[in-house]
């Protein structure tokens, strides 16, 4: 058995994905995804097929040479909706520089419809340093409030495949990363909007999220994550609200990409910072 994304696949699961993919020849990865799930029933909580996950897991398995994918065919349509052009919804407002005890009362918003998921793109691709890019498979996305004004925006998904640095941190064995790695999950983007400086703000959003968001999680997907990670690129950023938040740094990336071949940086090294959702996280993760 080899899991990706939580789910085992035995060698027949996988024979049977090989062969789907040689009788379809001209089957698009979605509707490979979406058959797969339907066949071997892998479902979200809701009932919903868990196609976003299934892709990912598909795109691993090509990675460890189990299986050839298909070509991807971008549609070029959607390729143009990952541009988000500055409107006046997203144009800067009065700077907000009170510390964090003066302002009105902090809470977060979930991303939930169409709208709100269209100006939270257009915030993070117009003030967030590494833009904006789509996520796969489980995610979550936030906008934080301090009473009525927007002050941060956040997103969470899918952990890195590998870091030797939270792998010695957590004690994980080869097995136990492929089987439990959906309760590890990575804080994608961080955004304080530039004109909100209020002192203390970033880990305050920090402390209420770890406490919001396992919830959330579970009412979405069905399980709770019990690791939160991320990575800041230094020496661009210190990471100060992450350890003031009581976050851990566990080393750096190498610098070389998820996919890369080659054994020199090319991308910038970035800190990893973990911090535990509960004490006894290890334990859970090492089953």
């Amino acid at each position: 058995m080899t899991v990706y994304c939580g789910r085992e696949f035995s060698p027949d699961d996988i024979q049977t994905i090989k062969q789907l993919i040689e009788q379809n020849p001209k089957l698009k990865r979605t509707a490979l995804s979406r058959k797969l799930c339907e066949l071997f029933g892998w479902l979200k909580p809701n009932g919903e097929l868990k196609d976003m996950t299934c892709r990912v897991a598909l795109l691993r398995m090509q990675a460890d040479g189990l299986l050839t994918l298909p070509p991807s065919h971008p549609n070029s349509g959607a390729h143009k909706a990952l541009h988000f052009p500055p409107t006046a919804a997203t144009d800067a407002q009065a700077p907000l520089l009170q510390p964090v005890h003066e302002l009105e009362v902090l809470w977060l918003r979930r991303i939930e419809t169409r709208a709100d998921s269209r100006l939270w793109n257009e915030y993070i691709a117009r003030y967030h340093y590494l833009g904006y890019t789509p996520m796969s498979g489980a995610q979550m996305r936030y906008n934080i409030f301090a009473g009525e004004q927007l002050v941060a925006l956040m997103s969470f998904g899918a952990s890195a495949w590998k870091l030797a640095g939270r792998e010695r941190f957590i004690g994980w064995q080869e097995c136990e990363r492929r089987k439990n790695l959906q309760l590890v999950v990575n804080n994608a983007r961080f955004l304080i909007l530039p004109w909100v400086q209020s002192k203390g703000l970033a880990s305050k959003i920090l402390s209420r999220i770890a406490r919001q968001l396992p919830v959330d999680w579970q009412q979405r997907y069905g399980y709770r994550p019990v690791l939160f990670e991320t990575f800041v690129e230094s020496p661009r950023h210190r990471g100060t609200c992450y350890k003031a938040a009581n976050w851990t740094h566990v080393g750096q990336t190498t610098g070389r990409g998820k996919k890369s071949t080659v054994h020199h940086q090319i991308i910038p090294i970035k800190d990893i910072w973990l911090y535990p959702l509960r004490k006894d996280f290890a334990s859970v993760l090492c089953r």
